[in-house]
């Protein structure tokens, strides 16, 4: 096996994406996604059932695609890696269950990764197959380095001291994460669903300081101070702000007025993307982090890529926020963990492994 350049294949079906990955130590190869999405639009959220299904579809086309994309085959690949957690169950075990297929069809190594740990690694990824990879060592993470998580199941604030093997979780959401939040906002003010693209979009032309909504576990008995932390320093809790705006709604039509859609999609969006910047700026500045990563398919939010470079400039904090396409579940970040995993001679998880939906941050490969 080449351990300084090695050629993965990573697949990811935590959620509703069937993503395969291919890259060459850094450097990535091809990102195939195929989306099972629109299949979900019309019960307002993802039904396991058919995310289930939908994985069993798309595999097969998307691997034969990005292969091909590559211009490799299965015979040509040093390793495979598989998102086992956290996830849905189900969709889970489809991609685990068709990695460990391969992996006793070539006899190729197999790594089980844990999916949150893996948004962190896609950050190292160089673009095309052309691209500069100065450094393919496991080490290629900056000293200091954290990663803001925020997506549809995950809302965390992590301290990375090795990709493979030490990632400390700081701060998490305590109920709902921001994605979440936003989807349940969104069906709310009958904007449909995925709600974060609808609600960013629209909170372009409302007003944010119309309506002040509640940010969560900023009150002093759960903050503390940096001598003695609060029970929740870095927590975030999002369930309170989904009620206010629930209340919000139900005031303006119990009046009989027009309910300002655009206006509390704002509001909303500023309270959502105001605690998170302040909490993940907080904990970095109190841990001596001074890179961050920002992952996650919220990463996408315009405001909140905005207030969060503009928060970590003015706290001398280095931000890097992957292309769009990487930032949502892909294939290619469970590659680039992988690669991470092979070049740093991490022992290879085997096919005894099981899916675990609830995998902790801290696990970084079963």
């Amino acid at each position: 096996m080449n351990r300084t350049q090695p050629l993965v294949l990573g697949i990811e079906s935590s959620c509703d994406e069937t993503g395969v990955g291919i890259v060459r130590g850094t450097t990535l190869l091809t990102n195939t996604v195929s989306s099972s999405m629109d299949e979900h639009v019309r019960f307002g959220g993802v039904i396991p059932e058919i995310a289930s299904r939908a994985h069993l579809e798309a595999f097969v086309p998307t691997l034969e695609e990005a292969l091909a994309e590559a211009g490799v085959t299965l015979a040509d690949i040093d390793a495979i890696a598989v998102t086992s957690g956290p996830g849905l169950a189900g969709a889970l075990m489809v991609g685990v269950c068709a990695a460990k297929a391969l992996a006793v069809a070539t006899g190729k190594p197999l790594y089980a990764i844990n999916h949150l740990v893996a948004h962190v690694g896609v950050g190292l990824l160089q673009q095309g197959a052309g691209a500069p990879s100065p450094q393919t060592t496991p080490h290629a993470l900056p000293e200091n380095m954290g990663a803001l998580l925020v997506s549809g199941g995950h809302t965390e604030i992590l301290r990375i001291r090795s990709i493979t093997d030490d990632v400390e979780l700081l701060g998490s959401t305590i109920d709902d994460a921001a994605g979440e939040a936003y989807d349940k906002v969104a069906r709310l003010l009958g904007l449909g669903y995925p709600g974060g693209p609808a609600i960013d979009k629209l909170a372009r032309t409302g007003n944010a300081k119309a309506i002040r909504f509640p940010r969560g576990l900023t009150q002093p008995k759960y903050m503390g101070t940096a001598e003695e932390p609060g029970p929740h320093r870095y927590d975030w809790s999002f369930s309170g702000l989904k009620t206010a705006v629930a209340r919000c709604v139900e005031q303006f039509e119990a009046r009989g007025e027009e309910v300002p859609v655009a206006d509390i999609a704002a509001a909303f969006q500023e309270a959502v993307v105001d605690v998170i910047t302040a909490k993940a700026v907080l904990a970095c500045r109190e841990n001596g982090i001074t890179e961050v990563l920002l992952g996650g398919g919220v990463a996408a939010n315009s405001r909140l890529r905005q207030l969060t470079e503009q928060r970590c400039s003015a706290a001398g904090i280095r931000l890097t926020v992957p292309p769009l396409p990487l930032c949502t579940d892909n294939g290619a970040m469970v590659a680039a963990l992988g690669a991470q995993l092979v070049m740093a001679g991490v022992k290879p998880s085997g096919i005894g492994f099981a899916p675990d939906s609830s995998m902790p941050v801290t696990t970084v490969s079963a």
